[in-house]
């Protein structure tokens, strides 16, 4: 390792000189109590922006133990540390001019979600700190301009580190207040598993969103306030008793007008499988971490899926036991998409019928009549959801407005009426009593075999040999991998770009080193989430340096991400 004073001494031998003289900087440095490190550079003052990073040993940063030792409160502060780098890092980026993205100093922007990431990494046992940046190497023209870079990283970045990176210099009472509702959210988390509840909303829950661009608050929006018939309360350690709504295990539909809540309210238990910062108001919104959002998506790729239990004796005679399409239709899309959520573990569905293939969701009695069932190969989700409950111990929340069928199958209705919930449940099993239960005449379901799930896949000797496998993240919408384009836009609890990005990084992974036509879809994802789990995101990458723009995404995603790559086989 090198010192600081060596590093300024080439940046003055080098300044003026042709801009890749600045790959020569590359390597550690020792500046004062921290550790920069470049490494990368980049290529020209108009390229991606170059890559540095700095540690600080446990010891110099202070920060207790309690904050750092359990995975929950690790990730929290890390989080709150990344958020108030960014706010110093902003005052000084583009101070130092220059041509094409001289100046810049960029860390990660995480949004209202509390998310593992590769901008800041915290040890445990040691807790030695590691927070990865951009900044762009300043340059006239294409001529290196080091007096400016040496202002960034000699008085800017030490700047933003120290009061950023070190426990005596932070805003303590915050960071406690980080960790305590880290505490309380992973309290929630335990007490739904105690309680067989599927989620949580607290009273006083602030659930719309400020704008559809925005993922903030709204101002003035109606508080969330739980019926009396479904209110518990939970002891946390810090905030104490809180109360709210527990939506049991089984089936639960939200009904309700145009306008009046529900899709607000699933959209928040769809969030609800993350923790959310303080403020944000769905701070105590906790959904079952495994659910996932089950939707129609015309058009997207299913290799070798099992959707027999909702989906057989096509006319052509195609196969649904191992089912295979380019472009899917909305129900074999929909039945792909429940199916796989299963075998990626989930215990929780979240559908909204706005969302949703009418004729996978529902088949009316008038319909049956004339349209022979002999004549359907859709067994509507309809007839499966109690199994899918009684049998597998998967619950459903279901919005409904404006088919009453699932009433008969319901075990819990919520009626949102201008954004507050009633619990409905014996109104509406009188209603639908008065009315001819269009499943009791059905001749009775045969039970569905459980779904088969060894799928097997290889990767082509091209991609397996490939090293110099590009990814490519296109927002939240998609990810390419060589050009093999993977689209993510229907993936619903994707909620940032580096998740996406990281998602790329495991496929690519997989592709190299696990599909091998002997490992299934489950060991390889399993296999993707023990090593994030255990050596961090950057035991995906195999770089020369571990990208700054990364995010671990829960293993549902891993396997949605896996199983819309067209190029597998």
């Amino acid at each position: 390792m090198k010192q600081a004073s060596e590093l300024q001494d080439l940046l003055r031998r080098i300044d003026h000189k042709g801009y890749p003289a600045y790959k020569d900087t590359a390597g550690r440095y020792q500046f004062g109590t921290y550790v920069l490190s470049i490494d990368h550079v980049q290529g020209d003052p108009f390229a991606a922006p170059s890559k540095v990073s700095i540690l600080v040993e446990g010891k110099k940063a202070g920060f207790p133990a309690e904050m750092t030792e359990k995975k929950h409160t690790r990730t929290a502060l890390a989080d709150a540390l990344i958020r108030r780098f960014a706010r110093e890092a902003e005052q000084y980026s583009h101070k130092a001019k220059g041509s094409g993205k001289s100046g810049l100093l960029s860390v990660s922007r995480p949004g209202q979600e509390v998310l593992e990431r590769s901008a800041c990494e915290i040890t445990p046992g040691s807790g030695d700190l590691i927070l990865r940046l951009e900044i762009g190497f300043p340059a006239n023209g294409r001529t290196i301009n080091s007096g400016e870079l040496i202002k960034i990283l000699f008085r800017f970045l030490p700047e933003c580190a120290q009061r950023s990176l070190y426990y005596k210099n932070a805003d303590q009472k915050h960071l406690e207040e980080v960790r305590r509702l880290a505490e309380d959210q992973y309290a929630i988390r335990a007490q739904l598993r105690e309680r067989k509840l599927a989620a949580f909303v607290a009273d006083g829950a602030v659930l719309p969103r400020e704008s559809g661009i925005s993922d903030r608050p709204m101002k003035r929006a109606v508080a969330f306030r739980s019926p009396e018939t479904m209110a518990v309360e939970l002891a946390l350690p810090y905030a104490g008793s809180v109360r709210g709504m527990g939506i049991p295990q089984g089936v639960t539909l939200i009904v309700g007008g145009g306008y009046h809540g529900k899709s607000t309210l699933l959209k928040a238990l769809e969030r609800g499988v993350y923790n959310h910062i303080a403020g944000d108001g769905r701070e105590y919104v906790i959904t079952d971490d495994s659910a996932v959002k089950i939707r129609a998506e015309d058009g997207r790729s299913i290799q070798k899926t099992d959707i027999s239990m909702f989906i057989n004796g096509l006319p052509n005679g195609r196969d649904t036991k191992a089912f295979v399409t380019e472009d899917a239709s909305g129900s074999t899309s929909q039945a792909a998409n429940v199916v796989e959520a299963m075998e990626a573990g989930t215990k929780l569905f979240l559908i909204d019928e706005d969302t949703s293939a009418t004729n996978f969701m529902i088949r009316d009695e008038l319909m049956a009549r004339v349209v022979h069932p002999n004549m359907e190969p859709i067994t509507p989700f309809i007839d499966r959801v109690e199994e899918l409950a009684d049998t597998y111990g998967i619950s459903t929340i279901l919005v409904a407005g404006s088919c009453g069928s699932y009433f008969y199958k319901a075990d819990h209705v919520i009626q949102m009426m201008q954004y507050q919930p009633a619990e409905i449940t014996e109104l509406a099993k009188q209603e639908a009593a008065r009315f001819a239960d269009m499943t009791k005449d059905k001749p009775a379901l045969s039970a569905a075999a459980r779904p088969a799930f060894h799928r097997v896949f290889a990767s082509s000797k091209k991609a397996a040999q490939n090293e110099r496998m590009k990814v490519k993240g296109m927002g939240k919408d998609a990810v390419s991998i060589d050009r093999d384009t993977v689209e993510l836009r229907y993936v619903e609890q994707l909620v940032d770009n580096e998740q996406t990005m990281a998602l790329g990084y495991m496929l690519k992974y997989a592709k190299q080193h696990l599909f091998d036509g002997k490992r299934d879809m489950q060991e390889v994802a399993g296999l993707l989430e023990q090593l994030v789990e255990e050596k961090g995101i950057g035991a995906v990458c195999e770089g020369r340096y571990l990208p700054c723009n990364l995010a671990v995404p829960r293993v549902q995603e891993i396997f949605a991400c896996l199983n819309r790559c067209r190029s597998l086989s």
